[in-house]
């Protein structure tokens, strides 16, 4: 006679064998629920016996494979994720300059070249133009991968957060991260043109002093940020974390980093990328993303403002600034580290087991169309600015 632990061991769901101990019972819920819909093309809900087999014309009697659905469901969720990716980059790079070359046309002070990454022209102008064309890029994108995942907000945006002490500790990470990788010289271009720009327009005024400097200021660091995870982070990494966390963060990272079409940026916005999933996951909740991209557009804009002052002392100022933050935000992250593994030995990542590897699953997600295509369009922008 078979016992119920016998009947178990024959039925394969993919869904119901998921780890959902590392967050909230109510996003568990949503998210299972969510994965169930059959009429979902983007939801991996496989499940079968492994006893069954279907007769197929030509082949015989054939088992259903979890690693085929697998396969399909992923190729689906990353012809979505490419088609979003590519509108991002045709926004940034073809539409963007359209819009600038047309108000050019039609009188308006703004100016740029085909090959360029910055404005001409007024500071009203510069700033509007900029704004707009920054929440169209991201806003576009994020739209149409909402609206085709179907995904509830629930699921969508992790809301909870089960653990404080976590936010503090990726803010900690970012600042440590941000000061190894000496964002300083190298990340910070776009950041300091637009600082330059309105610190050369009148040098009796602080930039402070200009309305137009401040509103993008805040645009910058805070709606950015905040518009960027809700993207990253949002309805693209749930769809992906059906294939566990680490796919997920990994998958997240790389398109940041090659989003920003930019080969100086990438390694580092790669690494706070990976600090914002991981914190999200920790904390559960998507405002540790928002505050880590925040942090780390702060920084960036204060490292800056430093850099710009031209006098003798400038660079012990921000060496001496550098190394405080440095090592107060890594005895935070590492003092929250030993506190919580005293407390108690939580998992925070689910885990995902098949039949493929996850370097296969990830070497098969790069490989798909278009996202392999526009990975690679984005890594020839990047050369081109290398160039120009």
């Amino acid at each position: 006679m078979k016992t119920a632990s016998d009947y178990e061991k024959t039925i394969i769901d993919v869904v119901e064998e998921f780890d959902y101990s590392t967050q909230n019972e109510s996003y568990n819920k949503k998210f299972r629920k969510w994965r169930k819909n059959k009429n979902n093309p983007y939801t991996f809900n496989f499940s079968t016996n492994k006893k069954e087999r279907i007769f197929i014309d030509g082949k015989g009697f054939v088992s259903n494979s979890p690693a085929e659905s697998e396969h399909e469901t992923i190729s689906r969720i990353f012809f979505i994720i490419g088609t979003a990716m590519l509108l991002w980059v045709t926004i940034d790079n073809i539409i963007g300059k359209m819009i600038i070359f047309f108000l050019d046309i039609i009188g308006v002070n703004v100016h740029t070249t085909f090959f360029s990454t910055s404005c001409y022209g007024g500071s009203i102008e510069i700033v509007t133009v900029l704004i707009v064309i920054s929440l169209i890029k991201i806003c576009m994108p994020a739209f149409y991968i909402h609206k085709r995942l179907k995904m509830p907000h629930k699921v969508e945006f992790m809301s909870t957060m089960n653990h404080p002490s976590e936010l503090i500790s990726a803010i900690a990470l970012s600042l440590a991260v941000c000061t190894v990788t000496n964002i300083p010289d190298a990340y910070s271009c776009s950041a300091k043109e637009i600082y330059s720009y309105f610190k050369s327009i009148n040098t009796d005024i602080s930039v402070w002093g200009q309305a137009e400097y401040v509103i993008y200021t805040i645009f910058d660091v805070i709606i950015v940020s905040v518009a960027s995870e809700t993207f990253f982070r949002g309805a693209i990494f749930s769809a992906l974390r059906q294939f566990g966390d680490a796919f997920a963060i990994i998958i997240t990272a790389v398109m940041a980093s090659l989003l920003t079409q930019n080969f100086q940026e990438m390694p580092t916005v790669f690494i706070i990328s990976v600090i914002a999933s991981t914190g999200m996951l920790k904390s559960g909740s998507i405002f540790t993303a928002f505050a880590v991209s925040t942090v780390y557009k702060m920084y960036q804009l204060s490292i800056v403002i430093i850099e710009m002052n031209t006098s003798e002392n400038m660079f012990l100022i921000r060496n001496l600034i550098m190394t405080g933050v440095f090592i107060v935000s890594s005895f935070t992250a590492i003092f929250i580290y030993i506190a919580r593994n005293r407390k108690n030995k939580q998992h925070y990542f689910a885990e995902y087991h098949s039949d493929i590897s996850t370097k296969d699953r990830l070497i098969f997600s790069f490989r798909s169309f278009p996202f392999g295509a526009v990975a690679f369009v984005c890594l020839i922008a990047a050369t081109i600015k290398v160039i120009y």
